[in-house]
């Protein structure tokens, strides 16, 4: 017992004392307009296509959740992350965005090669959620890119689209994030869609439709992903405000409208069901709930001080 509080204690205060490097003002010395630059490189991207949010929104997920908050999901090669395929599903505006971020960042002299990819991330997604009528919220910065990413390292990472509620909870509890964190996290399936395969099986089972669907709009479902239907037929996750970022996600739940097993559980379940009422019925409570929560994925896994480094091709290690 003694030995299992010990180890207990040596992880908290490992994963405290990461994150804990991590300030509001990191850049100030460094390179004190870089929130200003990116906001305005991400909002130009945005301007263009409205797919940049919910694909930088995603990809920030997907990095935290395999190796922390530390860009790897950008590298490139044949074995890397990306090219998993519980990953080949990001959205390319998502790459795009930070791309573009960062060498506005790097076009300025004070500020070249010392901003990294992962806070350029992070303050993106900050910015999308805010463009898109979110939050805005201050980014906790300091985060170093990380030099490793492989294939194998993402395997049983990331949530998928038919987890039960037991599943969630555990996946997101290995990252310290609880059940109120997870609920308010999977309310960014506001924004954004999700491909037929996904939840073929809910619409076009042996045993019928699933009976947790609402049944107009399981026909609706079927009518969009027939059988056979073309790989890249896309749904919106949000049937009723997918640009929006707003608690539209949670009253569709209430109505049998949640496009994932994983999303539906959320209101099927008794344990999660009143947490999915309150952000149903207050917006204010939903956006408050998010912040805490995005902030504490934030800092999952982060690099900070002397590891890592500060890469200058976000797809490359120097």
């Amino acid at each position: 017992m003694k030995r299992q509080m010990l180890c207990f204690l040596f992880l908290l205060f490992f994963v405290t004392s990461s994150y804990s490097q991590l300030t509001q003002n990191f850049y100030q010395h460094i390179c004190p307009n870089v929130e200003s630059i990116v906001r305005s490189a991400v909002t130009n991207k945005f301007q263009q296509t409205f797919t940049t949010a919910p694909a930088t929104l995603r990809l920030f997920l997907h990095d935290c959740f395999v190796r922390g908050c530390d860009a790897s999901v950008f590298l490139s090669n044949e074995n890397a992350e990306r090219e998993h395929h519980d990953d080949l599903s990001l959205a390319g505006d998502g790459f795009d965005t930070v791309i573009k971020a960062k060498a506005a960042v790097d076009s300025n002299p004070s500020c070249r090669n010392k901003v990294s990819c992962a806070d350029i991330l992070a303050l993106a997604t900050r910015d999308v959620i805010a463009l898109t009528g979110g939050p805005s919220y201050k980014v906790e910065l300091g985060r170093r890119d990380g030099r490793i990413s492989t294939k194998k390292s993402v395997q049983h990472k990331l949530p998928h689209a038919d987890f039960n509620l037991d599943q969630l909870n555990t996946m997101f509890a290995s990252h310290a994030l609880s059940q109120t964190d997870m609920i308010a996290l999977s309310g960014a399936h506001t924004l954004g869609f999700s491909h037929c395969d996904q939840f073929s099986k809910r619409i076009h089972s042996k045993a019928g439709i699933d009976r947790t669907l609402n049944r107009q709009y399981a026909l609706q479902l079927k009518k969009t992903c027939p059988v056979n239907v073309d790989p890249g037929t896309v749904m919106n996750l949000d049937t009723t405000t997918p640009n929006i970022f707003d608690n539209a996600y949670y009253k569709n739940l209430q109505q049998g409208k949640g496009l994932l097993t994983s999303d539906q559980v959320l209101f099927i379940d008794a344990r999660s069901r009143p947490t999915v009422n309150l952000f149903a019925s207050n917006n204010n409570a939903f956006n408050q709930a998010f912040v805490t929560a995005i902030t504490k994925l934030g800092r999952v896994g982060v690099l900070t001080g002397l590891e890592g480094e500060i890469r200058r091709d976000c797809s490359q290690v120097n």
